[in-house]
């Protein structure tokens, strides 16, 4: 299972990448794409739609189960990768580069609270 060190990750199996001082990008990690299995949908919100901490961002369906990215923090979408709507097995194949789902944009200082280093997310999924 790949943990990539440069990334930031929820307990809820999802990555965080900063993309600037108030950018961040989301998507679920190896461990969560494996536990899917084949991933045949994707639905991603609207661009420009504001998001609460915990609201429901995407949505995931694959051949096992429905799955739900949650947002990490309050915010505003910035960005949708239109390319995993069109491709969902890109989730399976590619879930660090190709299969970002938003950009988050917020507020503020960067929110920590509550998010793991590569190590933590390591111990929580062995």
């Amino acid at each position: 299972m790949q943990v990539p060190e440069d990334l930031l990750y929820t307990d809820e199996h999802e990555w965080i990448k900063r993309v600037s001082d108030t950018v961040v990008r989301l998507g679920i990690t190896d461990y969560a794409q494996d536990q899917l299995g084949d991933v045949v949908y994707v639905e991603l919100p609207e661009v420009g739609s504001d998001v609460a901490k915990d609201d429901i961002l995407v949505e995931v369906e694959s051949t096992k189960s429905v799955g739900e990215v949650y947002a990490p923090f309050t915010g505003k979408i910035k960005a949708v990768n239109q390319a995993v709507v069109d491709a969902p097995e890109l989730v399976n194949q590619s879930p660090y580069d190709g299969a970002w789902f938003v950009e988050l944009e917020f507020e503020g200082v960067f929110p920590l609270e509550g998010l793991l280093d590569a190590a933590a997310y390591q111990e929580l999924t062995e």
